[in-house]
């Protein structure tokens, strides 16, 4: 299942602690908008409101811009579907200090689009640093491995 769209810098900015799935209420036009790749995932977040799940921020646009009705708000929050004991879960985790809901990709499955979203702490820069250094010598030692052989 290919992702329809992916959210590569949360990866690097933050550890990803645990995964969550959930199907996302959509209109018609945002379906297509999504299945043909017109959506943005970055600098978006999932927040808890009274007991329901909404994405904000997540940029979808129209999927014909010069026919979209004229109240369509590309950017307007949306409410996630998941069981209510997995909501309950969430509120606990959103509460403690230092956790964040966080988007990782929207992807299709059974002729629906569902988000995959997590629990995220974000990581400090020092951290940021050590993962690149052991990025690097890992390629350089798979390119050294190659020459050899």
């Amino acid at each position: 299942m290919r992702p329809l769209a992916e959210n590569k810098k949360a990866y690097f900015d933050y550890q990803i602690l645990e995964k969550f799935e959930a199907g996302i209420s959509l209109i018609g036009q945002e379906v297509k908008a999504i299945k043909s790749g017109k959506v943005n995932l970055t600098g978006s977040y999932v927040v808890l409101r009274d007991e329901e799940v909404y994405l904000i921020g997540c940029y979808i646009h129209p999927y014909q811009p010069k026919n979209a009705t004229a109240d369509y708000n590309p950017e307007r929050s949306r409410k996630l579907l998941l069981k209510k004991q997995e909501i309950k879960y969430l509120i606990g985790k959103s509460k403690e200090k230092g956790l964040t809901l966080l988007p990782l990709k929207l992807y299709p499955k059974g002729g629906k689009i569902k988000l995959e979203f997590s629990i995220a702490k974000g990581r400090k820069k020092v951290d940021k640093r050590d993962l690149i250094k052991k990025r690097e010598f890992e390629r350089q030692k798979e390119r050294l491995l190659k020459n050899e052989q």
